[in-house]
């Protein structure tokens, strides 16, 4: 491996990580979902997303309908770009076949290049594996001192977060809404940092995948606060379907619409917080203890959030 390999990210996550271990220079290519921070933007755009339509409820129908077909991917790949940018590391997952290119499609293109790039799969279920993969890039691009501090960092603000949290008192029970038409509710990584901030996640286990729920059990979980936070949709393409909810029967009957304060429901951009595993997830952590504990020192500087 040389000392300055050539590194493509093809998730915006993995980005994000090379970025914060002061590695960016080391980027070549990227996929088109990675768009933070804002300085690799320059960089060969390597995957395009397959049509599959506008509104929530389009997007989900398609994505059910290509995945029974046998489709190989969701995600087209510049497979001849790939080969003229000659990578000596790869970085992608196989967490989610929705969310980014899929891992086998990743290794039946290395198989067929020339040289062999090393393939780093980076698959979190918490935030410390997050933690974790950040010291796995570091290893694979040769930064180690610089990712071993980026780590130090990150898990010295979570930890400095959780000193807020009261550990011995119930707290509110959270709708975390990953997807709107239809409802799906938070996993991974999700229901462990609601509970370590203090809030409680019923309808999800921590470590076990977002899953799709029904009204009746949302109702069924009493939620007295609500995060709107649909994977890779922006705030104003949530309150662009926000009818989809709001409208229905049963969307009014929820504790946390009840209570009829603005602070309990809240918008969070999907495509930047929470649904990717990087080190921004420690921002949407502390973001969380800040709003769960009415502590607004703690919520970062800008994070994009807005109340319904």
């Amino acid at each position: 491996m040389p000392s300055n390999p050539r590194v493509l990210s093809l998730l915006p996550s993995a980005t994000e990580v090379l970025c914060a271990i002061g590695a960016s220079e080391l980027l070549v290519g990227r996929s088109h979902e990675c768009d933070f921070p804002p300085s690799i933007l320059d960089r060969p755009t390597l995957t395009r997303a397959r049509a599959l339509g506008t509104t929530s409820a389009e997007i989900d129908a398609s994505v059910r309908t290509l995945l029974q077909s046998g489709a190989e991917s969701l995600y087209a790949i510049d497979e001849e770009m790939i080969r003229a940018l000659r990578p000596d590391v790869i970085l992608t997952q196989s967490l989610c076949e929705v969310c980014s290119i899929d891992l086998k499609s990743v290794e039946r293109l290395v198989e067929s290049l020339p040289h062999k790039p090393q393939i780093i799969s980076l698959n979190p279920m918490s935030v410390f594996d997050v933690f974790d993969d950040i010291l796995r890039v570091g290893e694979a691009v040769d930064r180690h001192a610089l990712a071993e501090a980026a780590m130090v960092k990150l898990r010295d603000e979570y930890w400095s977060a959780i000193d807020f949290v009261n550990p011995y008192v119930p707290g509110p029970e959270v709708l975390f809404l990953e997807w709107m038409d239809p409802i799906f509710v938070g996993g991974h990584w999700t229901p462990q940092l609601i509970e370590t901030a203090g809030g409680r996640h019923a309808l999800n286990l921590a470590g076990a995948k977002s899953r799709q729920v029904a009204p009746e059990d949302v109702l069924e979980s009493m939620p007295s606060r609500i995060i709107i936070a649909p994977c890779g949709l922006s705030i104003d393409r949530i309150r662009e379907e926000l009818d989809v909810l709001t409208k229905t029967r049963w969307w009014p009957l929820l504790p946390a619409v009840l209570d009829s304060n603005p602070q309990n429901i809240v918008l969070v951009d999907g495509n930047q917080m929470f649904n990717r595993p990087g080190p921004r997830l420690v921002d949407a952590f502390r973001f969380l203890v800040g709003w769960l504990n009415n502590r607004q020192e703690l919520i970062p500087k800008n994070f994009p959030f807005e109340v319904l």
